[in-house]
């Protein structure tokens, strides 16, 4: 009797943990506790502005310094062959199949995957201003074109928010023949790329996906694929043959460094491209109140747009192909910005607190950018860099903004060799 009761009470302990537990937890489920167990809304600060800043930054900027410096190390090694290279055709192809409302991405994937393209977009234009984009879908087993090769971010962005639902089966053959058959026109000098976000475990292809794949190959299609799911024996071997990328995102975090991977151009972009020149225009902007009817959109439209230099047709917005006489229209800006690809800059070398804290003034103690203290980042390694080349100290965010947006040393910039002044006789 006793030993039965002894059960009973033990039982009943068991069960009384457990509801305690469960109201710790306030009923929440797996993925709603691993939220709340971070308590992100209370590592947020005031800025001197106003604004929302998080308490420490060092892992974030931890990661971009980590995904930058591998980006660096394979552009530093191919630089002289990313020359032939700089135009670039891409073709994003989103698998909105009933695998992209799936929930393991929060709120689902078709939401996360449309965000980061997003930002990858305007990504893309920042770093490669002379290239274009065109966005495909694939959703019951067929693929459709959004938006043609261009270089407007927001009519593609406009155009992807608009046809965000998921139906149906993916078809990753249907998907390759589409975007070959509008990549198959580019010239010579473009490089053909394609990037594909994958859903789905599957592919249901109405014929032999291996010859598309051949074909894609013959026709020096870089394809690259990022997965949302597990991985796939089909994309690997298209990423195999045709020389581009295949990943699978753990997490939403993930799955944006590895999309943001593909903005700068690939190191290994002058096997696809060939050296050719490349005849090009530069418009004049046209005058304020004047009334012209755009190429781009055929209509009439006020003081908006270029004027093409060969042929006097008006355009929206610049780098694009002029839709008359076929010239390739550019600004100075774009060719400026392009340039920093083939010169990029070597990596910064990581300095620790401790050798500034015993420098004795033999180094400085602020950053060359932005003049802020080094002294006062604590013990955190890594938190202050050196330029290989003039010696100069910068702290993280300054070395982030110079690789990232400015592309040219400040240090090495300000350094000018002394010349001798002859003397000027009397």
């Amino acid at each position: 009797m006793k030993n039965g009761e002894g059960r009973r009470l033990n039982k009943q302990a068991g069960e009384d943990d457990a509801e305690e537990e469960d109201d710790l937890e306030g009923g929440l489920e797996a993925w709603e506790r691993r939220y709340a167990e971070d308590r992100s809304w209370e590592a947020l600060q005031e800025d001197e502005s106003g604004l929302l800043q998080p308490i420490d930054n060092s892992a974030i900027y931890h990661a971009q310094y980590r995904r930058r410096l591998r980006a660096l190390s394979l552009a530093s090694t191919a630089a002289s062959r990313i020359q032939k290279g700089l135009i670039r055709f891409l073709y994003v192809v989103i698998d909105l199949s009933r695998a992209a409302s799936e929930m393991d991405f929060k709120p689902s994937r078709m939401v996360v995957v449309a965000k980061h393209v997003e930002a990858f977009i305007r990504e893309f234009f920042d770093q490669n201003p002379l290239s274009q984009i065109g966005l495909a879908i694939i959703k019951d087993g067929v693929a459709y074109c959004l938006t043609d090769l261009g270089g407007s971010p927001e009519s593609h962005i406009q155009a992807l928010m608009g046809k965000l639902s998921c139906s149906g089966d993916s078809s990753l053959q249907n998907g390759l023949d589409l975007v070959h058959g509008f990549l198959n026109q580019i010239p010579t000098y473009g490089h053909r790329e394609v990037l594909i976000l994958y859903s789905a475990l599957s592919t249901c292809d109405p014929g032999d996906i291996m010859e598309t794949i051949q074909k894609c190959k013959k026709s020096k299609l870089r394809c690259s694929v990022i997965g949302l799911s597990a991985e796939m024996f089909i994309c690997k071997h298209l990423c195999q043959e045709t020389g581009g990328t295949y990943s699978v995102a753990l997490d939403e975090s993930h799955f944006k460094e590895l999309i943001l991977e593909h903005a700068p151009p690939p190191p290994a972009i002058a096997e696809f491209a060939i050296s050719n020149l490349i005849k090009m225009g530069f418009p004049q902007r046209a005058a304020e109140g004047s009334i012209s009817i755009c190429s781009c959109h055929k209509e009439a439209k006020v003081g908006v747009g270029y004027t093409c230099p060969r042929c006097k047709a008006r355009v929206c917005e610049l780098p694009t192909e002029c839709r008359i006489c076929g010239l390739q229209l550019v600004s100075s800006p774009h060719l400026a910005r392009s340039y920093h690809h083939l010169f990029p800059i070597a990596p910064f070398n990581e300095v620790p607190s401790s050798r500034l804290n015993n420098s004795h003034g033999r180094s400085p103690s602020t950053c060359f950018g932005c003049q802020q203290s080094l002294l006062n980042l604590g013990n955190k390694p890594g938190l202050s860099v050196a330029c290989p080349k003039c010696k100069k100290y910068f702290c993280l965010e300054c070395d982030i903004y110079i690789h990232e947006s400015l592309h040219n040393c400040p240090g090495c910039e300000s350094y000018r060799p002394s010349k001798p002044v002859a003397a000027s006789g009397e």
